[in-house]
């Protein structure tokens, strides 16, 4: 039985103690299932990194993550270093390179959370999908006349025909194997009338090739009031890497927590390792106090394992979190006392069960 090989890059903040815990967690789970073998190779980029060598990635990045099956990530960025420098530094410099188009965001209210939406009385269950390498992320454009009262400043959107088709063919593929098999396209075509129509039209023309899903189209600034006020009403969602930022972290918050929200980034093709990754961020007011969330991660790794064909792990460890979170094994970003430490003991223990 060949290890699976994993990146770890635990990063800044409380990246490095909440990808600690989840190692613990992934090697209790294989230790006790016995139905594969996880090997971590901790990878030392992030800001201490940068502070040494001006740089947070080495010139062979690229060529030391191919050796990998996944990655696992932690969090970038630091107080004292400006947001766009770190994240084009490390995060970005992985996405485009390895052409992870594809983030997926599965949110739903979680036991141990509760939506504070009157409006979602049977909690939320969405899975979003971000198109993750083009757009106003694509980094074209530049600024002149630095310091001047005439300076300025461009932010080019890139979209290009393959890119857009790309993902929302990712996306029906994956609203055809949910349940509800619905697709919503978010868009902004009304007053972007050049990359967002090729977005719709795109779209439609893809739409043709799934006669079982049923889908729509949105305009976002439309679609933050249906995921408030219709919750019920959307299952995928799928949208532009700007629009879906923004969204997926709203749908976190109004599932109960972002704490608990994870990330896959994905390369479909699998010519390149996937990246996977909590959502919550850095968190710098709680680092290194041993009280961080571990669960966005913890879910993060049940995505990794499932990507890599070990399903049945990963479906179990989702339930055993479940049951930690259910009993109230939680920290006090959810409402419970537990630190860090404590959420990982439970899990293992819930975990050391499957083996009885």
């Amino acid at each position: 039985m060949a290890p699976l090989r994993i990146a770890s890059i635990p990063g800044d903040g409380i990246g490095p103690e909440v990808v600690s815990a989840t190692i613990q967690v992934l090697q209790q789970l294989s230790k006790t299932l016995g139905t594969f073998e996880i090997d971590f190779t901790h990878v030392p980029w992030g800001t201490d990194y940068y502070k040494k060598n001006g740089r947070y990635i080495p010139d062979d990045a690229l060529t030391t993550l191919r050796q990998f099956d996944a990655v696992l990530f932690g969090a970038v960025g630091a107080p004292d270093v400006p947001d766009h420098v770190s994240l084009w530094g490390l995060l970005l410099a992985i996405r485009g390179p390895l052409q992870l188009y594809a983030n997926v965001r599965p949110v739903r209210t979680f036991p141990g959370t509760k939506s504070p939406l009157d409006t979602a009385k049977k909690g939320i269950d969405w899975m979003l999908v971000r198109e993750n390498s083009e757009g106003e992320y694509s980094g074209q454009g530049g600024r002149s006349h630095v310091g001047q009262q005439w300076e300025a400043a461009t932010e080019v959107a890139m979209f290009t025909r393959v890119g857009i088709e790309r993902i929302i063919r990712f996306a029906f593929e994956t609203a055809q194997s949910r349940p509800k098999k619905q697709l919503t396209v978010v868009t902004k075509s009304n007053s972007m009338r050049n990359g967002m129509v090729l977005w719709d039209e795109i779209a439609a023309s893809v739409a043709k090739e799934f006669p079982d899903v049923t889908w729509d189209k949105m305009l976002v600034d439309a679609m933050t009031v249906r995921m408030v006020m219709k919750p019920q009403s959307l299952d995928t969602i799928v949208g532009t890497n700007l629009h879906m930022d923004i969204l997926s972290d709203l749908a976190a918050a109004l599932a109960g927590s972002i704490g608990i929200a994870p990330s896959s980034n994905l390369d479909p093709t699998r010519k390149n390792p996937s990246m996977f990754e909590p959502v919550h961020g850095s968190a710098f007011d709680i680092t290194g106090k041993g009280i961080a969330n571990p669960v966005g991660t913890f879910w993060s790794a049940a995505e990794m394992l499932s990507w890599l064909g070990e399903k049945d792990a990963s479906n179990k460890l989702l339930v055993c979190i479940e049951e930690v979170c259910a009993a109230g094994f939680v920290t006090a970003d959810l409402g419970g006392s537990c630190n860090t430490q404590q959420v990982v003991d439970a899990v293992c223990a819930e975990i050391q069960k499957l083996g009885t």
